[in-house]
């Protein structure tokens, strides 16, 4: 995985592009730290797949919720009352 600074990538962009697209990692560098990866295509569609796998939707998040708890026990309840006064 090659590093460069964000002027030399601005610079030499479509030779990065080239290497990204031939399977090298591009790591974009600001003020020494590392910022940002160019990477191919199929590289980002990977990542994409690996990381989805793991993440449950919002509705099979919320059938995990416990059938047996009291939603109804103060803890909760929504409190109605502004959190703080505002002028407009």
């Amino acid at each position: 995985m090659s590093s460069i600074g964000v002027k030399e990538a601005k610079a030499g962009l479509s030779g990065l592009v080239d290497d990204a697209a031939a399977g090298e990692f591009v790591t974009i560098t600001k003020h020494g730290k590392p910022v940002a990866v160019l990477v191919s295509v199929e590289a980002a569609e990977a990542a994409k797949r690996a990381l989805a796998k793991d993440r449950l939707s919002l509705v099979a998040h919320l059938k995990l919720f416990p059938a047996d708890v009291d939603l109804g026990c103060e803890v909760f309840t929504r409190n109605r009352l502004p959190s703080r006064e505002i002028e407009l």
